[in-house]
């Protein structure tokens, strides 16, 4: 899947066993949405806080009233969204989650809300990329969970408008029955990766695909912000047969189409369990990290479902799911401390070394110009 990305300013904070540096019509009527009556839904909907309803039982009672929450752009296999999803399920029978689009853009899940504005359909909640949810933050109502004070405050906005959720870093993986290890970004030009390199989306559209541009641009001498030289690099792939021009899918790593892959560690790490011979590695000259994104829709049909999921997601047990599909959740180091992390999984990151490269903001805008401008010249 291809997700729309882009970094705030600010460092992200320290986190794994290591101390590794870590581094997208009219109003809906009670019948259409499941909302609790026209009091309830405006409650829930004004509310910043769990406290706001009366707690989290109360919390509980409103989402489970309404009966029913829309997820959107959630790949089973992205973070773990899959068991996310059922777990949530499982916790709350009588609320029906529908996960609608699921290989869906950060850009389509906006748009999609636009569209939507109003009907029972619309997206209840928000994962994005930092570029697509900090030009959209109008969108959004200000939410603070339970474990508000677990995440430290440069992942979240203070008064809770969008709140970082898990992250990881950009990453090579390989089919190690089918190619040699890369030890660096330079390797993938060598002809044992003939037509064997492929990177998830377009960089121009998809967020990881837009990270590993700056992680090829920054071993190349460039910036997360210059993405010149990454430019250059994937034109020379290309020109030696070496770029594979496929959006890569657990289906294409399984049947050999695409044995290369450039993307987040946590998706890369995800396709081990599927193919043993998987293998994957962070470019230590270029430990290029970055966070996702949560929300939720000011205009969701269901205002305390859409509370209860965000709830859930920064939960010990939702954080932890996001741990075992690979991703680093926002409140690692808190739970480390406080015993609740699972450590098996935790264990199991990919191994990291060298200096974290965190983009910015700036590095993100300057970065989609210049790609807007050049990348389908160059490598089409």
């Amino acid at each position: 899947m291809s997700r729309p990305f882009g970094r705030r300013a600010g460092a992200l904070a320290v986190a794994g066993l290591a101390a590794v540096a870590l581094v997208a019509c009219s109003p809906p009527t009670d019948s259409d949405s499941g909302d609790s009556g026209e009091d309830g839904a405006s409650s829930a909907a004004s509310a910043t806080s769990a406290e706001d309803l009366g707690g989290m039982d109360a919390l509980v009672d409103a989402a489970t009233e309404e009966g029913a929450l829309n997820v959107i752009a959630l790949p089973p296999d992205w973070a773990n969204y899959g068991e996310v999803i059922k777990a949530f399920q499982a916790k709350y029978p009588d609320i029906e989650v529908t996960s609608d689009q699921p290989d869906a853009s950060s850009a389509d899940e906006i748009s999609t809300a636009e569209r939507l504005k109003g009907q029972s359909g619309a997206p209840d909640v928000f994962d994005l990329g930092a570029s697509v949810a900090l030009v959209n933050t109008d969108m959004f109502a200000p939410y603070q969970v339970s474990t508000w004070e677990d995440i430290p405050e440069e992942f979240k906005d203070p008064d809770g408008t969008w709140v970082n959720d898990y992250g990881g870093y950009m990453s090579i993986g390989y089919d190690s029955d089918k190619v040699p290890a890369p030890t660096s970004v330079q390797d993938l030009l060598k002809s044992d990766y003939e037509g064997k390199v492929a990177l998830n989306g377009n960089p121009t559209e998809a967020g990881a695909a837009f990270a590993g541009v700056q992680m090829v641009s920054i071993a190349e001498g460039g910036s997360a912000g210059d993405l010149a030289k990454g430019v250059d690099f994937f034109k020379r792939l290309k020109e030696a047969g070496n770029f594979l021009p496929v959006d890569p899918t657990p289906a294409t790593v399984q049947s050999g189409q695409t044995p290369v892959v450039i993307d987040w560690d946590y998706l890369n790490a995800g396709l081990s369990s599927q193919v043993p011979s998987w293998k994957v590695v962070v470019p230590d000259d270029a430990v290029v990290a970055g966070y996702y994104y949560q929300a939720v829709n000011a205009d969701a049909p269901h205002p305390a479902a859409a509370r209860l999921w965000e709830e859930f997601l920064y939960s010990d047990e939702g954080q932890n799911l996001w741990l075992k599909g690979g991703a680093r959740p926002v409140r690692f180091d808190a739970m480390h401390s406080a015993g609740t992390l699972d450590e098996d999984a935790a264990a199991a990151l990919p191994e990291v070394t060298g200096t974290p490269v965190v983009p910015t903001q700036e590095d993100a805008d300057s970065g989609s110009a210049y790609l807007t401008k050049n990348w389908a010249n160059a490598v089409g």
